[in-house]
């Protein structure tokens, strides 16, 4: 790290103004091929690769200006405040979501029962009652194909509408292996972290690989258990719990695919020897990102499975 203390400047450089032709072609292309136009999908995935192309190009850049001595304590403490915000910005994105679960079980069923709008209730039907089992799906009897009701093998016999979500995921199942998976990876990732500050190369090279196989076993996991929930009939159009399951789920997973595509290259790094005990925050950074991933799991665990 260079030893200048004078700001740091970066060189001006195109990549910003690619990333953001990328990005728009990409949200034009996604757009157009949800309303069905032919060049919809082909403009998406240029789109998409140029944003790739980009992201390869300009981390590149800051990698290689990094290992040349570059950037001084400035450029570093710059680096974590940047990292810091951003993973504050990524508890706000799931802050949202949790937030949307949370208004539909404690505050959109009492207030369809009455509670506080009793002249503008509507009558829903004969056997509603104010709980969210019966509110996180659709009404008794409700089609969801043609001459098709939803059903469940494992549902009480009172049916879906008695059914809370842990009827529907069993949570101390895939999804219990999966928070083991995902505790066990923040644990070999720090274990990692102490032997890059030891300057222990071949620990670090073992533990990012355990924390990597791991990742990659949670999201086999996270696969199968979507391949069970959809053949059983648990959709995006299951009503409350279906949609905020597989939103709240299914980003977290999006997450996951980054951190363990951000650990791979990490690896790749230190195998590369770009990293010293005293200046490795390339490294820090994506353990952060991981460890948060971690904290959010906890979460959905016991507020989408469990609870």
């Amino acid at each position: 790290m260079s030893k200048e203390q004078t700001y740091y400047v970066p060189d001006g450089t195109y990549w910003p103004i690619i990333g953001s032709i990328g990005i728009s072609i990409l949200f034009v292309g996604f757009a157009n091929q949800m309303h069905g136009v032919s060049w919809g999908t082909p403009a998406m995935l240029l789109g998409f690769a140029i944003v790739v192309f980009m992201l390869f190009g300009w981390l590149g850049q800051v990698v290689n200006e990094s290992v040349n001595g570059v950037y001084n304590q400035q450029v570093d403490r710059s680096f974590r405040w940047g990292m810091s915000w951003f993973i504050f910005s990524e508890v706000m994105f799931f802050a949202a979501f949790f937030g949307a679960l949370l208004y539909a079980r404690q505050l959109s069923v009492p207030w369809l029962n009455g509670e506080g709008n009793n002249i503008f209730t509507p009558d829903l039907w004969n056997a509603f009652s104010a709980s969210w089992q019966q509110m996180a799906f659709f009404a008794p009897g409700t089609e969801l194909q043609s001459g098709s009701v939803m059903s469940f093998p494992a549902i009480p016999a009172g049916g879906i509408a008695n059914a809370t979500p842990a009827d529907v995921v069993d949570p101390w199942g895939l999804p219990a292996l999966n928070t083991l998976l995902l505790l066990l990876s923040g644990v070999t990732l720090t274990f990692a972290h102490h032997a890059l500050r030891a300057n222990h190369r071949q620990q670090i090279i073992g533990w990012l690989l355990a924390t990597i196989a791991l990742g990659a076993a949670f999201l086999g996991f996270q696969v199968m258990e979507y391949g069970h929930a959809y053949s059983e009939g648990l959709k995006l159009t299951s009503g409350i719990y279906g949609s905020t399951f597989y939103m709240l789920t299914g980003f977290h997973g999006f997450h996951v695919t980054i951190g363990v595509i951000m650990l791979t290259v990490i690896l790749y790094r230190v195998q590369k020897g770009h990293f010293s005990a005293d200046n490795h925050f390339g490294f820090e950074g994506v353990a952060w990102y991981w460890h948060f991933v971690d904290v959010v799991w906890l979460g959905l665990f016991i507020f989408v499975y469990w609870l």
